[in-house]
């Protein structure tokens, strides 16, 4: 079978399902625009607009602008494939950003798998979530969202089926599209990552082992919706009460989602501003964006680890850090609720409550016996709901199947 996978950046949510395709005999071409490290049996083109968006016209119109563009870019390199005899029999997109929207025009026999991360606006998610970051005007807020949509609603016009990796992301979908989607997850290799009594990393000069009271927060960038503020402006009182800790501060500097910050600053260096007086510094280590075996290594050491998010798409690092058997403090909100269980798998607090993050993670910090109850909790529940090998790469390859077969349902 001709497998084509679109994706922004690639290999990103296809990071496994690409290779074992290859692996079982498939022919697997990626399209993408950014680099991205060479995958097994998988031919990678980089489809680059020569521009980003139109300058002139209506502001509204500028955010699907640069989607048409990239969305035409893909467009001409699969022409190129389709040139060179390439016919897919199953396409997989990401429709986020546009890439997706004219490939059933040149094949439209091919079957159109679309992934769904995100739907913007829908109730009870981010927009309008943080009071820190109001919209100056809700409605023009609104307005925009249900513009950002649209490369999603048109994939549903063309596309034969849909997977979504959490059962609150596919909710954020409109019914009559949430009724075609597929929840699998992208998997967590729980084989690799998992508890290792001998984890060691070095941190400076100071090497940091399984045992010694570190603390860990990760998330891809350092920023609101990830709640790096609310982490921030309660480290000066977790700090004070819990003087041997030490604090690993995981993620770079840039902004994924969300406002930018202030011309010429970042995230991160707003809010370590905020509290830099009031804290030991040298207790506090910015790793930014690690590679994968010292992140894996950060987890293991871990005694407790923070994570909070918006509701939002939930991040790999939280069932990540559960699967190496963290004892996990998260924030109380809806994607969050779906993989931990209040005092079964990990903690919950209220998402702006820095007192209350406090007291749990010190809670923890003095209790070895309940973080080893926990972190077996957590660490079972990913490895039974969301384990790579044995649940969710099947289930995904078993999806593509089906969708190559019109006389299946997808």
């Amino acid at each position: 079978m001709n497998v084509l996978l679109v994706h922004q950046n690639f290999p990103a949510q296809f990071r496994y399902l690409a290779p074992a395709l290859a692996a079982r005999g498939d022919r697997v071409v990626a399209l993408c625009m950014n680099d991205s490290a060479p995958l097994p049996g998988v031919e990678t083109i980089r489809s680059r607009p020569g521009h980003t968006s139109a300058s002139d016209g209506h502001p509204w119109t500028r955010d699907f602008d640069a989607k048409v563009i990239r969305g035409h870019a893909v467009l001409e390199s699969a022409r190129r494939l389709a040139a060179q005899g390439f016919i897919p029999e199953v396409i997989i997109a990401h429709p986020g950003w546009g890439e997706s929207l004219f490939l059933k025009q040149l094949w439209p026999a091919a079957r159109l798998g679309v992934y769904c991360e995100y739907f913007h606006g829908a109730p009870g998610s981010d927009l309008g979530f943080d009071p820190e970051f109001p919209e100056a005007d809700p409605l023009e807020a609104a307005c925009r969202q249900q513009l950002r949509n649209l490369p999603a609603r048109l994939s549903f016009d063309t596309a034969d089926a849909a997977m979504a990796p959490t059962h609150w992301q596919a909710g954020t979908y409109p019914e009559t599209f949430r009724r075609r989607i597929t929840v699998i997850h992208d998997g967590i290799d729980t084989r690799r990552i998992r508890p290792d009594p001998d984890v060691a990393l070095q941190v400076g000069t100071t090497t940091l082992r399984r045992g010694d009271p570190v603390i860990t927060f990760a998330a891809r960038n350092l920023e609101p919706y990830r709640g790096y503020h609310v982490f921030m402006r309660a480290l000066p009182e977790l700090l004070a009460r819990h003087p041997a800790a030490q604090v690993l501060v995981i993620g770079g500097s840039g902004t994924s989602y969300g406002a930018p910050p202030p011309t010429g600053k970042t995230w991160q260096g707003v809010y370590f501003a905020e509290v830099s007086a009031r804290i030991d510094r040298s207790r506090v280590h910015f790793l930014g964006q690690l590679p994968q075996a010292q992140f894996r290594a950060a987890l293991q050491l871990s005694m407790v680890h923070v994570y909070l998010t918006y509701p939002f798409v939930l991040s790999w690092s939280l069932l990540e850090a559960m699967a190496a058997g963290c004892a996990v403090v998260a924030s109380d909100t809806a994607p969050v609720r779906e993989v931990i269980s209040d005092g079964e798998t990990g903690r919950l607090f209220p998402f702006f409550d820095g007192t209350a993050l406090v007291g749990q993670v010190g809670a923890l910090l003095a209790s070895a016996g309940e973080r080893q109850r926990l972190g077996a909790a957590a660490r079972q529940h990913v490895v039974d709901t969301y384990d790579l090998e044995s649940i969710c790469l099947p289930q995904q390859l078993a999806w593509v199947d089906r969708l190559n077969r019109p006389d299946r349902s997808t």
